[in-house]
This record gives C-alpha cells, structure tokens and sequence, in this order.
C-alpha cells in the first residue's frame, strides 16, 4: 500500500505576535502552539484558566513565548483588557485566530434561550468584538491577519442538532467577508477555516498548519475566503 502523501508545512513568524481565543483546547490550542513553534509570541486566551496555562505551559517548555489570560470573549470589556495585556507583553499584536467556541446540542424545539444567546454571543459576537477592538490596533500598527474557526456545518448540515452553533458559525462566514472587505484597505486579510465536528488531535494539527498559511506572507493575496476542512 502506498504510503500517503505528507509534506511538511513550515514558516518563519519570527517577530510577529498573536492572539488566539479559545486556546485551551482542539484546534485553538494546536493554532496556538503552532504559531509559536514557528516563532510568534502568543497570548492563549481560554475561559478556563487552568486551560490556557496548560497550553502556555506546552508553549514555554519548548522555548516559546506564551502568556496565559482568562477572559470571556462575550464581554467586550475583557476583550479589551486582554488586547492591553498582549500589547504590553508583546509591543505588538498581528494575528488574530478566532477559536472561541461552544455548542451545545439539542433539537430545534427545545433549545433554550440562554444556550442560544450565549452560542450566539460567544461564537459570533465575540469573534466581532475581537476582530473589531484588535483591527484597529492592527491598523495603526500597519496591519495583520485575522482567521475565524467556522464550521462545515453551516453550510452543510449533516443531521446534526444544535440549531445555536450553527446559526453562529453561518453568521462568521458573513462576518468574514465583509469584514474582509472593509478592513483590507488598512492592511489586514481576513479569512476563515471551516472545521468538520469532533475535531480530534491529528485534524486540529492539520487544521493548525492551514492557519499557519493564512498568517504567513504566502497567503498575502488570500482575503475574505471560507477554506473547508473535511476528513479524507
């Protein structure tokens, strides 16, 4: 049997700084460690805190530079607390990877409202406050990369339930263009990943190098696009 092919993707982030939501875990804490092996300084920002001190932990043991932050990226005024914290330990923050995320699931008729606001307000809106709050120091700072975890399910369902999550998830792919659209002027790409459900370790790794691209210079003409993931 032939062996599958693999090619191994690398950059150079060397001076660059990020800031990935929802770190503490799948595909926002490979993004994190991956950004960092390839040199970014990162803040892992998870809602958990012991979460985004394991990944930072991860992040320093193998000799990069990683500061842990709890915050609930709903509340815009933590999102702004947090974007102080990265420019103060950093000097500077441009990348964004937008991971923060919940879902519950559940069938239409009974969702309730507190699951569908607070789908709605973690996995859109604040993907929005971090987009908008970090674009305007990326702007100032001469611009930046921004990518949004989306999910394949928001164009695609495939009998899954959790009405919440994939409202949300279609809601990034609007998101993302348009804000592709108006921010490109300032010097500031944004696209998105659409993720397959129950991302286990190996996909994250993969879905990881794909945000790899997005943020490197090899992608300087890719803005406002949806890359879909899928299991081979």
């Amino acid at each position: 049997m032939a062996k599958p092919y693999l090619a191994p993707f690398t950059v150079d982030l060397t001076g660059h700084a990020a800031l990935v939501t929802g770190a503490g875990a799948e595909i926002g804490r490979a993004a994190a460690i991956a950004l960092a092996q390839s040199g970014a300084a990162v803040l892992v920002n998870d809602i958990n805190p012991d979460k985004a001190d394991e990944t930072a932990d991860v992040i320093i043991a193998g000799g990069g530079r990683a500061l842990p932050w709890q915050a609930d990226v709903s509340n815009r005024f933590q999102v702004g607390s947090m974007i102080e914290a990265a420019r103060d330990a950093f000097n500077r923050v441009d990348i964004l990877i937008n991971a923060a995320g919940v879902y519950k699931r559940g069938p239409f008729d009974q969702v309730d409202e507190w699951d569908w606001r607070r789908a709605l307000d973690v996995n859109l809106t604040g993907a929005f406050f971090c987009m908008q709050l970090l674009g305007r120091v990326m702007a100032e700072e001469g611009g930046g990369a921004i990518v949004n975890i989306g999910s394949v399910l928001a164009t695609a369902s495939n009998g899954l339930d959790g009405v919440a999550y994939i409202a949300s998830k279609a809601g990034i792919i609007g998101l993302t263009t348009q804000s592709a659209a108006e921010l490109a002027g300032r010097g500031i790409r944004v696209n998105a990943i659409a993720a397959p459900p129950d991302v286990d370790d190996p996909l994250a790794a993969s879905i990881a190098s794909i945000v790899l691209f997005l943020c490197s210079d090899a992608a300087r003409a890719i803005n406002g696009q949806l890359i879909t993931v899928r299991r081979a």
